[in-house]
């Protein structure tokens, strides 16, 4: 039986009344819970969000390019009830003001369906729910959705809603993606309360992070989190979990295993390129479109994490086009409250001539340095009936020995290797990151190391100097290229070790210019491939020393438009720190393995062994 129990903590303001409920869930846990209701009228159509952020922080996500003070959650809610709409806004288990004990992305499905359950059978509620949400709020919305609740009607996605964590957020191609450690780290530092007191909290705040990574690999209690262990265990056990197993298959984790589910319910996707959750839009998008009843519309721009009233992302921008605000609608809010006016009050009708899917291919612009120090690479706005865009061709580029790239592949084969030292790992620099903070940023950059780039050391300069990267680049383009979509890369490979790992990262190379006179490598998107699971996600297999085994590297999508004159090039290596964890070449279980060695690892190149890159190229679209 799910419950209410109102608190003394109304407020009225312009022809909105707030109301604080704490809402419990099937196991008598009370989740704090915000209720913003129009003054008058009603029933109403309710919007939810559900977050681990604080139900009314500040959140610098929610502003526009005009107005760049970010709103507090609760004003949000304040403009969509403006509009007519009831507003529900939750803190998730174990966050701030709700009880029990928070565990990362898991219980979310059944707080979800109870709270659902609970404000469908509210007076001020007519039976249609739309949710919203950025990140976990998004990660949120999928997970609600599994229990298919009756009241659930249209859902806003932006930066998540997991198709598969497995495969991207929590961990990627067989490795961890270390963000979830910065972001354990900062996010355990919010909370004050009986079981987190004054003298913890400032234990942890005292904790070096990037002293811990450079210590690597942790424990338990051997961590910055010992001493908040709770978010220690449902970190280990995200990482120590290498397999795809039941445990991934949870609806929290795993949209993908539970389409069935969104039949019929209108679904906004929205992300960035420069976003860990780009892969996860796009497959929640083919996923829910293939439906028999499947609705899916979706967008995709030049942002970071949820950074869409911004024109760049790193230190590359791509012109005032990029911003959503005055391009896509007036203003994010706006853009929310057409989507559920169209579906939760039938007030707007799509049109046909709509686009089903927005993407924002970069690339064009002046390559000059603007006056803010950035690229200027430029870009705009296309627009598809479909995703991958009708008519694209997956055209190969293979590698030579030589280290090139081309359409044709080497007659003769031949083998490149090199020395792989998991104690001297690539530096991370930019890519599709997020809560990487202080160690690690999103977006787009030189691919150049400095003193300010975590795990750089000196000399500092291009990663292309250094002997643990393989560099393929092309020939001047004749002519510009449009690659927009879903980036795969086979390669052959060997290894001195029983496993190790794979990273290929696809780059616009710049010729060299005024601003920049060695030119400029714009990291374009970027994967990684731990050799145990090569075959199987389910059954992780060791590497025979010296086999030559066929990997796949799947990036995140991405557009891009590749200019007349510029080099598309290729980084094969063997690690991306601090973004991913670094494999020891052991064959250690996953999240453990003190010992490290060095592996001779090799690329085989022509012949049967045809290394490439297979780049979606869209025809006819070389202009913008």
């Amino acid at each position: 039986m799910i419950s209410m129990n109102l608190e003394e903590n109304q407020l009225e303001m312009a022809n909105v009344v707030k109301t604080t409920t704490m809402v419990a869930m099937r196991d008598g846990v009370r989740l704090a819970t915000d209720v913003y209701l129009p003054a008058t009228g009603g029933p109403f159509p309710v919007l939810l969000e559900r977050t681990p952020y604080g139900r009314n922080a500040e959140t610098r996500r929610e502003r526009t390019a005009v107005y760049d003070q970010p709103m507090r959650r609760g004003e949000v809610a304040e403009q969509f009830a403006r509009y007519g709409y009831a507003v529900v806004v939750q803190d998730c288990r174990g966050r701030f003001d709700s009880e029990g004990r928070f565990t990362k992305y898991l219980g979310e499905a059944n707080d979800g369906a109870d709270t659902l359950a609970w404000l469908t059978s509210q007076s001020w509620c007519n039976g249609r729910v739309g949710t919203y949400g950025l990140s976990y709020a998004a990660h949120t919305q999928t997970a609600l959705a599994s229990q298919r609740p009756a009241g659930l009607t249209a859902m806003f996605l932006e930066c998540g809603g997991f198709s598969n964590a497995y495969r991207g957020g929590i961990r990627h191609g067989g490795a961890f993606e270390l963000k979830q450690a910065t972001w354990a780290f900062k996010n355990a530092q919010c909370l004050e309360t009986d079981a987190h007191d004054t003298a913890t909290m400032q234990a942890l705040a005292a904790e070096d992070i990037g002293a811990w990574f450079a210590a690597l690999p942790w424990r338990r209690g051997h961590s910055p989190l010992k001493w908040v262990p709770e978010y220690e265990d449902y970190l280990f056990e995200q990482w120590e979990r290498g397999t795809f197993d039941d445990y991934w298959r949870q609806p929290e984790l795993y949209a993908a295993g539970h389409y069935d589910v969104f039949d019929g319910i209108p679904v906004m996707l929205m992300c960035g390129w420069w976003d860990p959750y780009a892969q996860t839009t796009t497959d929640n998008y083919v996923g829910i479109s293939r439906r028999k009843n499947g609705v899916a519309r979706m967008v995709l721009g030049p942002w970071t994490h949820g950074e869409r009233s911004v024109t760049h992302a790193g230190d590359v921008d791509f012109g005032p086009q990029a911003c959503l605000d005055g391009v896509l609608a007036a203003n994010y809010v706006q853009m929310r409250l057409a989507w559920f006016d169209r579906w939760l009050q039938g007030q707007v009708q799509e049109s046909a001539a709509d686009p089903v899917v927005r993407y924002f291919r970069m690339g064009g612009g002046s390559g000059g340095r603007t006056a803010e120090g950035r690229l200027d690479h430029g870009g705009g706005w296309l627009s598809a009936s479909d995703w991958p865009v009708p008519g694209t061709r997956f055209v190969p580029w293979y590698l030579h020995g030589d280290g090139t790239l081309a359409v044709r592949p080497a007659e003769q084969g031949s083998v490149l290797e090199y020395e792989f030292d998991p104690s001297d790992p690539v530096p991370t620099i930019g890519g599709s990151i997020t809560s990487g903070e202080p160690l690690m940023t999103a977006g787009a950059y030189d691919q150049r190391t400095h003193e300010n780039i975590f795990g750089a050391g000196l000399p500092y300069g291009p990663l292309s100097e250094r002997d643990d990267i393989l560099v393929f680049q092309s020939p001047p383009l004749e002519q510009d290229l449009e690659v927009t979509g879903p980036v795969v890369i086979k390669l052959w490979i060997s290894s001195s070790a029983p496993d190790t790992d794979f990273t290929a990262k696809l780059i616009d190379l710049y010729p060299p210019s005024v601003d920049y006179p060695e030119g400029y490598a714009m990291n374009i998107t970027d994967g990684i491939l731990r050799c145990r699971y090569r075959r199987s996600w389910e059954h992780p297999e060791m590497l025979t020393p010296g086999e030559v085994a066929e990997i796949t590297i799947e990036p995140m999508p991405t557009s891009n438009l590749f200019k007349k004159g510029h080099r598309i090039r290729l980084d094969i290596s063997s690690s991306n720190f601090p973004r991913f964890d670094v494999n020891p070449n052991t064959g250690a279980p996953e999240g453990g393995g003190s010992e490290r060695v060095k592996a001779l690892n090799r690329v085989h190149l022509g012949g049967a062994e045809a290394s490439h890159i297979l780049l979606p190229v869209v025809p006819g679209r070389a202009g913008l």
